[in-house]
């Protein structure tokens, strides 16, 4: 079977990416205060590598274009998506701050249709069918198209998602790029408490006959070099590490911020904490 995976070419650059995150943190937290309520924490907890897969492994086909796809499958992560593909021109300003309202195309989870969405995501479990489903019908197609899908740990509560990851290893999908977004938490319930049978997770999709590597997901440099050190002849998986509302003290793995807007009070003690971690 030939290769399809090659390893990214460019540097990347930690600063820059520690730089847009901040960013995209100060935008979401923004759009924040027009609307009832977002997924902030859950979007905070992904930022990092997200920002990576989009700046630092998928090739442009041009400036606003993808050669490669990307599937939010967590799809309360929605948010980082939304800022990341308004940065790179993708999706309109304007449409951001529409966000969740009935003039504006942009929902609390992405819509399949919308600028840079590649399928609808939200009903948890979903999405790896889905990304298994497009790396297979690329290798088909005798496409070099890398497929990339986010998850979080409480999708991996649900059979499919395990059903799914079964016919990845036994398809030797090597165009098929997971990241997990382990932060711990799925809604509002620990999943080291309430789900211990599920760890450990690296191991499990090593048995499902994947290539797995766990680090530090808000360590960009790190995720960038896990992604690019892997050798590409099965399915991957990138188990990142990372805390719920990352970048604002009292959201940080707080059950409560899954689904809140922050008053404006609270909203300007996150700017604060933003300001601080980038200085």
């Amino acid at each position: 079977m030939a290769k399809t995976w090659q390893a990214p070419l460019a540097a990347f650059d930690a600063a820059a990416a520690r730089a847009r995150c901040l960013g995209y943190r100060r935008r979401i937290l923004d759009i924040s205060q027009r609307v009832g309520a977002l997924h902030a924490a859950p979007a905070f907890s992904c930022m990092e590598m997200a920002d990576v897969i989009y700046h630092g492994l998928m090739r442009r086909g041009n400036p606003t274009e993808f050669h490669d796809l990307f599937l939010m499958s967590k799809g309360h992560g929605c948010m980082t998506q939304y800022v990341i593909l308004e940065e790179l021109g993708i999706l309109a300003s304007a449409e951001l701050e529409r966000y969740c309202t009935a003039e504006g195309i942009l929902g609390a989870h992405p819509d399949r249709g919308n600028p840079g969405i590649e399928a609808s995501t939200g009903s948890l479990g979903h999405g790896l069918g889905i990304a298994v489903g497009m790396a297979y019908a690329e290798r088909l197609k005798r496409s070099d198209r890398q497929v990339y899908v986010m998850l979080s740990d409480g999708e991996l509560q649900e059979g499919s998602s395990w059903e799914a990851a079964m016919m990845a290893g036994n398809l030797r999908l090597d165009n098929l790029n997971l990241f997990l977004d382990l932060n711990d938490f799925s809604g509002l319930e620990r999943m080291s408490e309430t789900h211990t049978a599920f760890y450990p997770v690296r191991e499990k999709f090593e048995a499902f006959g994947w290539e797995a590597l766990a680090v530090n997901g808000h360590d960009a440099q790190a995720v960038h070099a896990a992604a690019a050190a892997r050798r590409g002849q099965r399915p991957f998986a990138l188990i990142g590490k990372t805390v719920k509302g990352r970048g604002v003290a009292f959201m940080e793995n707080v059950p409560i911020w899954h689904y809140r807007s922050p008053n404006k009070e609270e909203y300007a003690i996150a700017i604060r904490d933003l300001a601080e971690v980038s200085s």
